[in-house]
């Protein structure tokens, strides 16, 4: 049976256009069945509306609170029954009514190799702090700021010479690799999660 992916965006829409070019192959696993935005206008949803994907979007702004946001939101997602929700590139915090929706559900992927550098600078971070190794790491969103459980991590040099760009360019072509790989494995081969340990058998 083929597994239901919702993803979440909030720009160009990179790793979902890698989401998409992988479930075009039926062996992969999963279909996108829809596509979420915190913004209109964006080259995340014209992609999805080139593969006839299904989007909505919900600006925070449009909304009295965040609560009411993230209620919103977690209904929207609901709507489409998804075995997992991919945040790729969504530059915006859930809340309490989303996590229990779609606790155990809920992936998001940083470029950084948590728990170091969590936040919006991980490579910049990393490379201030002088690391030899920066990376990207795949994880279950829980209430926390990139806290939750770890899936997958994958290490990037750090050269002598890198700028924040150039790290972060790198460290983005890994990620993506890393995501369209282990999101395929996840929904293939399923997973546990015993404390913080994330085994995929």
């Amino acid at each position: 049976m083929t597994a239901r992916l919702v993803v979440l965006v909030s720009g160009s829409g990179t790793n979902l256009q890698a989401l998409l070019d992988a479930a075009a192959d039926p062996g992969y696993g999963a279909d996108v069945v829809a596509v979420g935005a915190d913004r209109d206008n964006i080259e995340g949803l014209v992609r999805a509306a080139k593969r006839d994907v299904p989007t909505f979007v919900h600006r925070v702004a449009d909304y009295p609170t965040r609560e009411d946001w993230d209620r919103a939101l977690a209904a929207s997602v609901a709507r489409y029954e998804p075995d997992l929700v991919v945040s790729a590139g969504f530059l915006k915090l859930v809340g309490p009514a989303f996590l229990v929706e779609f606790a155990g559900r809920y992936v998001n992927t940083h470029n950084a190799l948590l728990p170091g550098f969590p936040g919006i600078h991980g490579p910049r971070d990393a490379l201030a702090y002088g690391v030899k190794l920066a990376g990207a790491t795949l994880f279950f969103v829980d209430a926390g700021v990139d806290t939750g459980p770890i899936i997958a991590q994958v290490a990037v040099p750090v050269n002598d010479d890198d700028t924040e760009e150039s790290l972060t360019e790198r460290i983005k072509v890994a990620e993506r690799s890393q995501l369209v790989d282990v999101i395929g494995r996840l929904v293939r081969e399923g997973w546990t999660v015993t404390g913080r340990r994330v085994t995929i058998p």
